[in-house]
């Protein structure tokens, strides 16, 4: 079978290899595929692998040679997996690999917030320690997390993990997630309705997946609602968030910072509101990044190749 890689190098930019992958068939590898160039690239493949390069109705109905699409991250939204299963095209993604990574990245944001870090590494590479009258000085009003109730919107594995993390700080954990899991939690924490979550929180962290009904979920309503120095952190999807709500809360002191991974749009189009402000720090989009994470991802997407070879598909999300 022919398999195409349309936009490999996010996922490996070097430090990986392809060899599993390209021993499953004669294999072809893109860093990154145009609009234009997708046809061109996918019209001999039976197997498409993607990460963020669409793939629509009308490139479907291009495609008569296509069997199946992996796609390289946990979210599928970029093929549309309606059009794909009537066509009979299987579409797989990859579920777990990001779990440890992604909740602990929550932290890097969240610890960044409390101590300001690099801030006081600069300051004191730039000789400020040196001139200090006391032996120890702080920029930046400095937080412990003990004590402080941590709410998680979404308790999916990555939600689920962020609390273990946050009791291990010493935080009370709460959560809030549309159509809570009746699983065990290890007593990690007790499920409140929304409101009450956004009103006793001290840090939200957001973990849910976007849909209609989250779109938006923190908005000036929400914020209003918080507690006058709450902490946002954002490791899930951009649009959870109205940007220009949360730059508001920002300037206004509602909202003591944030922390966020994602944005609305990605890469930004233009200058975000949120640039400009200082207690908002933004990355982009890398806390599925680490090269363990990719590594599992990368030998998840070659397992869901192989068993669809063998002709028993596994994280089909669509066209079983």
């Amino acid at each position: 079978m022919k398999i195409v890689v349309l936009d490999g190098f996010t996922l490996n930019p070097g430090d990986l290899s392809w060899e599993g992958m390209a021993s499953l068939g004669t294999f072809e590898c893109y860093d990154r595929t145009s609009k234009e160039e997708l046809i061109d690239r996918a019209k001999d493949a039976e197997i498409l692998i993607t990460n963020k390069t669409p793939i629509n109705r009308t490139t479907l109905s291009q495609l008569p040679k296509l069997r199946y699409i992996g796609v390289l991250a946990t979210g599928y939204n970029i093929v549309d997996s309606v059009a794909a299963k009537e066509f009979g095209v299987i579409v797989t993604n990859v579920p777990t690999y990001g779990t440890k990574s992604v909740a602990q990245f929550v932290f890097a944001h969240l610890l960044e917030i409390c101590h300001h870090v690099a801030e006081h590494s600069q300051s004191v590479k730039a000789g400020k320690w040196n001139r200090t009258e006391d032996f120890c000085y702080w920029d930046r009003p400095l937080i412990e997390l003990d004590g402080k109730v941590m709410g998680i919107i979404g308790t999916g594995r990555i939600g689920v993990e962020t609390a273990k993390i946050a009791s291990a700080f010493g935080m009370k954990v709460i959560a809030y997630a549309p159509r809570p899991k009746l699983t065990p939690n290890e007593g990690l924490f007790g499920y409140v309705t929304l409101e009450t979550l956004l009103m006793t929180s001290d840090v939200i962290s957001l973990h849910c997946p976007l849909t209609e009904e989250t779109r938006g979920l923190l908005n000036d309503a929400a914020f209003e609602i918080m507690k006058t120095g709450v902490i946002v952190i954002n490791t899930s999807r951009g649009p959870l968030i109205d940007e220009d709500a949360l730059a508001r809360a920002l300037k206004s002191g509602k909202v003591y910072a944030a922390g966020l991974d994602v944005m609305t749009y990605e890469p930004p189009k233009g200058p975000s509101p949120l640039f400009e402000i200082e207690n908002c720090q933004i990355t982009p989009h890398i806390a599925w990044a680490p090269k363990e994470a990719r590594q599992r991802l990368l030998n998840t997407a070659i397992q869901n190749v192989r068993a669809f070879i063998e002709g028993d598909p596994i994280n089909v999300v669509s066209g079983n």
